[in-house]
């Protein structure tokens, strides 16, 4: 199936959504690849933690929480100016379809810089069974929160 991208440059402690859903629900998406990077490398220390979840976020923190199930990804930078071009970098991403509006939140530990974000996700025509679960998996992790 197709491949979709999105990317862009997301303030500390912003909270960004990507408009996914659609009227049927019967196309769902599964992320296959994110990266992360520093605004500004070399210019300044940043710890960049950016998380992709499935229901809107209210905060953004640096807090990874591999029990939440509304947490679809996590990537985590360090980048110290000081060596220039060594930046490490984590991203962790879950193999779950979903069919709704995803939120991306980002938070620098080490500053307040702003981080650029790039997510690859596979399209997936989804079934009526598929696609009954993907929402009610959607509608369920809304009312608990």
């Amino acid at each position: 199936m197709p491949i979709k991208s999105f990317r862009g440059k997301i303030a500390d402690g912003g909270i960004e959504t990507i408009h996914l859903h659609t009227n049927t629900g019967s196309i769902g998406y599964r992320i296959v690849k994110m990266q992360i990077m520093h605004a500004e490398p070399g210019q300044q220390d940043a710890e960049h933690t950016v998380k992709v979840f499935t229901i809107p976020q209210t905060t953004a923190s640096n807090a990874i929480d591999f029990s939440d199930n509304t947490l679809l990804a996590a990537a985590y930078l360090t980048d110290d100016k000081a060596t220039l071009g060594a930046a490490s970098t984590i991203i962790v991403f879950d193999n779950v379809k979903f069919n709704q509006d995803i939120y991306v939140t980002h938070e620098d530990t080490g500053g307040s810089q702003p981080c650029n974000y790039y997510i690859e996700l596979e399209t997936i025509k989804l079934d009526l069974t598929e696609n009954s679960v993907a929402t009610l998996k959607d509608i369920r992790n809304i009312i608990r929160d």
